[in-house]
């Protein structure tokens, strides 16, 4: 079901769930004064609203409240729909080993240390929405310590 349509249908679980993600997408528009926001931002902004579904489902379930456990998966599975796939381990690991020895030649004693200057370099390559980022850290830490 698209935007419109479940707006125009008077689907009121659409309908809230949307335009709770358009209140996002408005507010960080309005912060940046700039100029507008990109589609990757939005894409990271559905997959931030999605996560705290998640979180907020998986708290409701400890706390014996099964029925808005429901509703916020339902939410969640809901706006999951409208994101793209995230890439696979395999990419972000070959890219990331593109970029390590890059960026890991000016740190000789201790590859940790160049962590910052490797996600630097990986999202120079890789748009941010389409990467979980705390994956992305986990995997080149590892990677690092090889």
């Amino acid at each position: 079901m698209s935007i419109q349509s479940s707006i125009q249908a008077r689907d009121t679980f659409s309908s809230t769930t949307i335009r709770s993600i358009l209140s996002d997408v408005y507010a960080a528009d309005k912060a940046n004064t700039d100029n507008k926001i990109d589609s990757s931002t939005i894409v990271s902004l559905i997959r931030k609203a999605t996560a705290r579904r998640i979180d907020s489902a998986a708290q409701f379930s400890q706390a014996a409240r099964p029925d808005l456990a429901e509703k916020e998966q339902r939410e969640a599975d809901f706006l999951s729909q409208f994101l793209p796939p995230l890439l696979p381990e395999a990419e972000i690991d070959q890219i990331l080993r593109d970029v390590i020895p890059e960026q890991t030649s000016q740190f000789q004693g201790d590859p940790r240390r160049a962590l910052g200057q490797v996600l630097k370099a990986f999202y120079a390559k890789v748009d941010r929405s389409s990467v979980d980022p705390n994956h992305v850290k986990r995997r080149a830490e590892a990677l690092l310590l090889e």
